[in-house]
């Protein structure tokens, strides 16, 4: 039945669907390890029991979220060797290392301190522990950059040299293929979406406690962060997504034609196009409706700036104009709504009425998975976006496949697709029933006898200790347990 499939597009759709439900997981706990690292940070320098209650309510989420990316990560890797193995053969020398060193410094960065990070604070000394959290949101961090230098130079390649068999070599210089001129504007791009992600679900979340209890402190210190960071990270994400659109117009002008729905040239400024629906068959927007010129404004800050369209580029260099056009649209008008939401809490907040709306916290709440489909929209539009080309310009995705059947392409994907579905659907079935218990005092390791003191992660609270009031312990209260003590 598979035989009228075409496994070149069995193959790509199975890529898409692995690979999208692999960075629903790093964009979370990228931004999650900083978070934790910030948390534990300032229950060190304040004494604050709460951070450390947020710290422990987190920490089991993100050891959740992180198990399941990198099993997700590791099933992704494998399709190279089965459905691309030409791509493999012909660019191996350039990306395999790259990707090797993402084994060699990030991988193992985060498992030689994720043990410790998870189960170590009261066995290890606190600045220990605190040393092994910041190891682990550094390792995300360097994970994403070897990664995003990966694909990035797929988007633009520089630095390599042409074999007589046609593969591709690295240059005599390694950081010209490392840092290529899109890598930069990807990277903050991506690492600042990650943080935005974390900021809306941490921030939905609070919402979601303080639509139960207004009272609970706990859920008030995680939504007060939270949108301390999307007032302050969504301003500098737009400028930093409108400098990404200006280097890609520069290295791959096809996908912004595709992104702006331009199938034809406008020498005297160009329109943006809030609504249209791409026709590819007879290269026009139908049902277009735009705000004219507005799009040369934003390309190249000039309202009457000639824009080139797609009608410059032969047919066959295209890309799927329809999919990269609502994609693109997806991302930015969430993009939007992040600011909306960051800048209506500022006005809650100057008002001291950010734990009193009820309307910003509903829409805070609703506003908590938005930061996936943006990251998921903009992976879209960059990928599809790419096409026909896996190595943009160079290599195009239908000479990268392996030479399989159909049948066998469509089996895998059937496949994944039942596992994926089962195992992941639980997983965040979990991950959500965790987020909706309500954080409270001594979240985790609580130790609760018929006598005496709560302990929790060498700290002793007083008899006077008010289960929901945040408290601020003195030093002399907090236990070391450094060296023995």
């Amino acid at each position: 039945m598979f035989e009228s499939f075409d496994a070149l597009l069995l193959a790509r759709i199975q890529f898409a669907f692995t690979v999208s439900f692999h960075f629903i997981f790093p964009a979370f706990s990228i931004g999650l390890a900083s978070y934790l690292a910030v948390l534990e940070g300032l229950w060190l320098k304040t004494g604050k029991a709460v951070y450390l209650d947020l710290f422990k309510y987190w920490l089991k989420i993100f050891a959740i979220a992180f198990a399941m990316g990198v099993v997700s990560g590791i099933v992704m890797s494998y399709q190279f060797g089965t459905n691309w193995s030409v791509f493999s053969d012909v660019a191996g020398p350039v990306i395999g290392p790259l990707m090797a060193y993402e084994v060699l410094t990030a991988f193992f960065l985060e498992a030689g301190f994720l043990g410790v990070m998870l189960f170590g604070m009261e066995k290890v000394g606190k600045k220990l522990h605190f040393f092994a959290t910041l190891m682990v949101a550094a390792g995300t961090f360097v994970s994403a950059f070897w990664i995003l230098s990966v694909n990035s130079w797929m988007q633009t390649p520089t630095g390599f040299e042409m074999a007589a068999n046609g593969q591709f070599l690295p240059g005599p210089s390694w950081i010209e293929i490392i840092f290529n001129p899109s890598f930069p504007y990807r990277l903050v791009h991506t690492v600042t979406a990650a943080y935005l992600t974390t900021a809306f679900v941490v921030g939905a979340v609070g919402a979601w406690h303080l639509l139960k209890d207004k009272a609970n402190q706990h859920a008030r210190k995680m939504f007060s962060m939270a949108m301390w960071m999307a007032a302050l990270v969504a301003p500098v994400q737009i400028f930093v997504g409108d400098l990404h659109g200006l280097n890609t117009m520069e290295h791959q002008p096809a996908k912004v034609m595709a992104m702006e729905g331009h199938y034809e040239s406008h020498p005297d400024g160009a329109p943006f196009y809030v609504f249209g629906i791409p026709n590819d068959e007879t290269q026009q927007l139908d049902w277009a409706l735009g705000i004219p010129k507005l799009s040369s404004f934003i390309l190249k800050h000039d309202f009457n700036a000639p824009i080139d369209g797609l009608d410059t580029i032969a047919d066959e260099d295209q890309p799927p104009v329809f999919m990269v056009f609502w994609a693109f649209r997806i991302m930015v008008a969430i993009g939007l709504g992040m600011l909306g939401i960051g800048l209506w809490s500022l006005l809650a907040r100057t008002r001291g009425k950010l734990y009193d709306w009820s309307l910003l916290h509903r829409a805070a709440l609703i506003m908590g998975p938005s930061g996936f489909v943006a990251v998921i929209a903009g992976w879209v539009t960059t990928e599809v976006g790419r096409q026909p080309f896996t190595i943009y310009g160079l290599l195009r995705t239908a000479d990268s496949a392996s030479p399989l059947d159909a049948p066998a392409v469509a089996a895998s994907l059937l496949a994944f697709v039942v596992v994926y579905f089962a195992v992941f659907s639980v997983g965040t079935w979990y991950l959500l029933r965790l987020m909706s218990a309500a954080p409270h005092p001594h979240e985790a390791g609580v130790k609760r006898g018929d006598e005496g003191p709560i302990r929790t992660a060498g700290i002793t609270p007083g008899p006077t200790q008010n289960p929901g009031e945040e408290e601020t312990l003195p030093q002399s209260v907090l236990v070391k347990k450094e060296d023995g003590q």
